[in-house]
């Protein structure tokens, strides 16, 4: 029987593999054998890698879910044993971003979680008491301090007409967006933080 010679695959396999390590230094990009071995090992550090990114976040959800959760009285540990006696389902990363962004909502869960820990009945519809009074902006880089003192005395005097998140005030302060042109699309007629960037690009 004739020799097969796999000179078609074997060129196209070497050719990926050195496709692969195109940035590497020295002879790793362009010899063979050693391109292989530099992949395979980059493989395993990737992999690593993606582990090690899922721990850092999940440290780092849990530090900002139990700093929300002392403000109101409770531990870390407490907190996430009365959202699952109030089967609340919501993960680490969603509580965590509530604590920073939304804190009204974050203390109607940690509400519920209190509930749930003392045995009372749990209520699923939570009325969600948000501060009127938006936060002082600070003067950013290419505005001038009277520029800013005008913008919060436009707020301060029209505030009970204007109905707006904290985030959202914040984003509005950030990217220079004037709330008193943005449509809510939130509760009430609330505007929110995707409100203020949906401004900012201009969407119609």
């Amino acid at each position: 029987m004739a020799r097969i010679a796999r000179s078609v695959q074997a060129r196209k396999k070497r050719r990926k593999v050195l496709e692969q390590a195109k940035g590497y230094r020295g002879t790793k990009h362009s010899s063979y054998k050693r391109a292989k071995e530099q992949v395979w090992k980059s493989g395993v550090y990737a992999y690593e890698g993606r582990k090690q990114r899922k721990r850092d976040f999940r440290a780092l959800w849990i530090q900002r879910i139990n700093a929300g959760a002392r403000e109101h009285g409770l531990s870390y540990s407490r907190l996430i044993h009365g959202l699952r006696l109030a089967e609340v389902d919501l993960d680490r990363k969603i509580l965590a971003d509530l604590a920073v962004t939304e804190p009204e909502i974050f203390g109607a869960i940690v509400a519920q979680a209190k509930n749930a820990l003392d045995g009372k009945p749990i209520d699923r519809r939570v009325e969600v008491e948000r501060s009127t009074e938006p936060e002082q902006p600070a003067t950013s880089p290419g505005r001038t301090p009277e520029a800013a003192s005008e913008q919060v005395k436009e707020v301060e005097t029209s505030e009970d007409e204007l109905e707006a998140t904290d985030a959202a005030a914040r984003k509005a302060e950030e990217l220079n967006v004037d709330l008193y042109g943005v449509e809510g699309t939130g509760q009430g007629g609330r505007i929110t933080v995707g409100d203020v960037e949906k401004a900012a690009r201009g969407d119609e």
